[in-house]
């Protein structure tokens, strides 16, 4: 009986030094840091050169503190819409209901455009995402029409493709 928990023992203990040998090898990795380069026309105050805008986050989590692509270019952002299910929805009520919360509007165009709103909302249109602000509305409109992006007033307008005669 008394060999048994000697065995037993030695093989705990050698689990646990492996366990903790483990953590100690874990914990002691180095991570290589790129700085990042400031654009053109911002101009930063002078920070060191091996200098990362970090913060930790959490416990064992440190986070940059820079802005998300999606937060710089607004049709970057990524939505997931279940559409409401109207009778008779159309594909402006559609590009309303994705632009709702986007920071962006849907412009008010001439007749041409006016066609595009009026069209019904078709069925596969129903779900969309996740994707691309962007690309949503471009899959609203269809094929046939060109997203044109007002960043000063943050609108979205479509106009017609036009087509080549060859």
């Amino acid at each position: 009986m008394a060999d048994f928990r000697y065995f037993s023992t030695v093989r705990n203990l050698t689990l646990y030094s492996c366990l903790l040998t483990a953590i100690l090898i874990t914990g002691c990795t180095n991570a290589t840091v790129t700085p990042i380069e400031p654009k053109a026309e911002a101009v930063p105050p002078p920070v060191p050169s091996d200098w990362l805008p970090i913060t930790r986050y959490g416990r064992y989590t440190l986070v940059e503190l820079t802005p998300q692509a999606a937060q710089h270019n607004l049709l970057l952002q990524v939505v997931d819409i279940s559409m409401p299910t109207t009778p008779h929805a159309t594909v402006g009520d559609g590009l309303r209901n994705v632009l709702q919360r986007s920071g962006y509007a849907l412009c008010d165009g001439d007749s041409q455009v006016a066609a595009l709103y009026e069209l019904p909302l078709p069925a596969a249109h129903l779900q969309l995402g996740p994707m691309f602000l962007h690309d949503a509305l471009l899959t609203l409109a269809g094929p046939a029409w060109e997203l044109q992006v007002d960043d000063r007033a943050r609108q979205v307008c479509f106009t017609p493709i036009q087509e080549t005669s060859p």
